[in-house]
């Protein structure tokens, strides 16, 4: 026979999440969705529901999603070159069509479906919607020509409020400037330009490692706080995919974010573990 009883660890778990749960309630979360949580079939779920949860408990999540490895598998099934500099994908028009492909008629309608499913109705946007992403052209650090690749100039928040009054919204990172061109936009560039402009009290960045390493190659050397002014003081040193992540805690922060956070979405339930629990896992960036 099975029992119902709550056993006592489970019990200081939910006491433990409550003055969490009662700081964030009304708040706003940005959470950049992308990694090992958006391709391993068990984290895509446990993520969907702890977004459906964060609904309920009177949080206001919104999800920003890139969908890197899927746009290089589809890249390099048509024989297309790719390449990276300074974390940024370089885009031709080829390149930025594939992305809008994959992220707005793939992945973006897979995420609505999955969080729809686990009992919360969710939006799929684009930053072409409404005007949402306003982009000009980029240049890698360095200042190397990386084709058509979006700096997020503005934005324009008001579909996003309008949506998220019923409904959880999921945005691909894609946008367009003022002529209508479309531009490929790093998704952690995105959703710190997201979350600054909707007055967020987190933004939160999934990844594959445990956060900022002193090390990228030791596990163990996790920076777990971090100040604006340590993150600009080591960026000049800081390569691949985490320096468009600290680059985006900082944006966030500066912008007047409460705190950015850069957490291991390899965990499961990681998000939840980072907003209700105690030991915060990942990197906390804040002035």
């Amino acid at each position: 026979m099975s029992s119902r009883r709550t056993q006592p660890n489970d019990v200081t778990t939910l006491l433990e999440a409550l003055p969490y749960i009662r700081q964030f309630h009304g708040s706003t979360v940005v959470i950049k969705y992308g990694g090992a949580a958006m391709d391993d079939p068990q984290l895509r779920e446990d993520f969907a529901r702890d977004v459906v949860l964060l609904k309920y408990v009177g949080m206001n999540p919104i999800v920003v999603h890139g969908g890197g490895p899927d746009i290089t598998a589809y890249m390099e099934r048509l024989d297309m070159p790719v390449e990276f500099v300074g974390g940024l994908r370089v885009s031709d028009e080829a390149t930025v069509e594939i992305a809008k492909m994959v992220l707005i008629g793939k992945l973006n309608t897979d995420i609505v479906l999955r969080i729809g499913r686990h009992g919360q109705p969710a939006v799929g946007l684009s930053g072409d919607d409404a005007g949402l992403l306003l982009c000009s052209r980029r240049t890698a650090p360095g200042g190397k020509d990386i084709g058509w690749v979006g700096q997020v100039d503005a934005v324009d928040p008001g579909v996003i409020k309008h949506v998220a009054l019923d409904y959880i919204p999921v945005v691909a990172a894609v946008g367009a400037d003022a002529d209508g061109n479309s531009y490929n936009v790093n998704a952690d560039e995105a959703a710190a330009a997201i979350a600054v402009a909707l007055d967020a009290k987190r933004a939160i960045f999934l990844t594959d490692v445990r956060g900022w390493l002193r090390d990228p190659a030791d596990a163990d050397s996790l920076i777990s706080q971090a100040s604006v002014a340590d993150v600009l003081q080591a960026l000049a040193a800081v390569d691949g995919g985490m320096r468009p992540k600290l680059e985006a805690c900082v944006a966030a922060v500066k912008g007047g974010v409460g705190a950015a956070q850069i957490i291991d979405g390899r965990l499961p339930h990681s998000l939840l573990l980072e907003l209700f629990t105690d030991a915060g896992r990942g990197t906390q960036v804040t002035l």
